[in-house]
């Protein structure tokens, strides 16, 4: 049955047929709201928002068609099932067309509708879910463009808030994937400096030959090849913002001059004899535990302490679970708008897999799978099959139920709950449940018929 309150909006000009449907619908569970022409049944979706409309074809006033073709021109979506009692092909392909969601004929098969209904369950679930997770959106989760409504999310958004306001230091600590460098932007909007560059630098990036004149630049002729001279990033980053990245993987030979910098604000070019007068606000970042690069020898501990005035950790994507149905629908807007998509969302077992998933590479491993199942759809609704299939075999084995057998049972009883409770994990599929066993299917059947079942 489906959820208690979903409201279904029955148009018709025949009040048997009104009655009657609405019974049934009644019945099953629904809410209903009615109307007995086409003008009076846009009126009634207004006013109502049902989220599911049933519809004659034939009705003064305005006829079902032209219903239909007035609903598609909302950002509302809800599937529309037309009903005639003629049984015209023509007319069923030009409502398929328009947007119709099925065709019925009349006398109704009340069966069929019952179990058409029943169908689009997890859809209009799906799409009430988006609604609010719309909602969410539009009022802004985060300072920045960071996304997120958990508790974990919420301190970070707090600390965000508190660093921007000020002029201090910061290190934001995360596994790789965390959005570390959103983090750093946001910062950065948020601030005073919000005119000047934001300037970001990863020093896993850079070879370590050209660290020095990438971070604090080199005048013409340093050495062999600099034709010219160059600007370096706290340079670039002159009132503004920079962020290293990965601050760990910085030489411990040139972290004495990056102190050095940050506290008389100036720097001097590879090279170069002048010194020049910077006003830059530097955050730092790193993927592993801080303390642990300083006792590691990786991070000189005067650097850190400069560094560490605020310390703000990011929670991997697992832990933080809560947040996946918002970050989905970001991505996938961003996704559509990229590749010329029209995904509308994920189905709701999509989701409950996503969100079931371990995503190692946290929040940009989540944002390369949606674009990728995005380009796969192309459009309507992303379900598990666009999931890479990696995906998808790991957290089927994690909704796998467990089987408790204790020490003493005999092996005809475990045999037994072991059956039992795997064919009650497929939905009584004799087959399915023989094919994970690794048994004959006629061997399911022989053992149920010996349980008495």
């Amino acid at each position: 049955m489906i959820d208690q309150g979903l409201l279904v909006a029955v148009a018709d000009d025949e009040p048997s047929i009104r009655e009657v449907l609405s019974m049934r619908l009644e019945s099953w569970g629904y809410r209903v709201c009615t109307a007995e022409n086409g003008q009076q049944a846009a009126r009634v979706i207004e006013q109502n928002d049902p989220d599911l409309v049933i519809s004659d074809v034939v009705m003064p006033h305005m006829s079902g068609l032209d219903l239909l073709q007035a609903l598609q021109g909302g950002e509302r979506r809800r599937p529309v099932v037309l009903i005639t009692a003629f049984g015209d092909v023509d007319m069923a392909v030009e409502a398929m067309k328009s947007g119709a969601r099925d065709f019925l004929t009349k006398p109704l098969d009340y069966e069929n509708l019952h179990v058409m209904l029943s169908d689009l369950s997890d859809e209009i679930r799906q799409w009430r879910r988006i609604r609010a997770w719309q909602g969410q959106l539009e009022a802004g989760t985060g300072p920045g463009s960071l996304i997120g409504h958990s508790t974990r999310m919420r301190d970070v958004f707090r600390l965000v808030e508190l660093v921007a306001a000020s002029e201090a230091s910061a290190l934001v600590v995360g596994e790789s994937g965390t959005g570390k460098e959103i983090v750093a932007r946001a910062i950065h909007e948020l601030s005073a400096r919000n005119k000047g560059p934001f300037v970001a630098v990863n020093s896993a990036a850079i070879p370590e030959s050209l660290m020095e004149s990438e971070i604090f630049g080199h005048e013409k002729g340093a050495f062999t090849g600099a034709t010219s001279a160059r600007a370096g990033c706290f340079e670039l980053a002159n009132r503004g913002t920079l962020f290293l990245d990965e601050i760990g993987e910085m030489p411990v030979a040139l972290q004495p001059k990056l102190l050095r910098i940050l506290e008389q604000h100036s720097t001097r070019r590879l090279g170069g004899s002048r010194e020049v007068s910077i006003d830059v606000r530097m955050l730092a970042a790193t993927n592993r535990d801080a303390g642990s690069l300083v006792s590691d020898g990786q991070l000189r501990e005067d650097l850190y302490y400069r560094l560490n005035v605020f310390t703000i950790v990011l929670p991997p994507l697992r832990e933080r679970a809560d947040d996946i149905p918002l970050l989905t629908l970001q991505f996938m807007r961003e996704a559509n708008e990229r590749h010329g998509t029209n995904v509308d969302g994920l189905s709701e077992r999509a989701l409950d897999t996503l969100v079931a998933y371990r995503w190692p590479g946290n929040v940009r491993e989540l944002k390369n799978v949606l674009e990728r199942a995005a380009v796969l759809a192309r459009s309507g609704w992303v379900e598990e099959t666009h999931l890479p299939s990696h995906i998808q075999k790991e957290t089927e084995a994690r909704r796998l139920p467990e089987v408790t057998i204790q020490v003493g049972t005999s092996a005809a009883e475990a045999e037994r709950e072991l059956i039992l409770r795997t064919l009650e994990h497929v939905g009584q599929n004799k087959a399915e449940a023989a094919r994970q066993l690794g048994l004959d299917p006629k061997t399911i059947r022989n053992k149920l018929k010996s349980y008495g079942l």
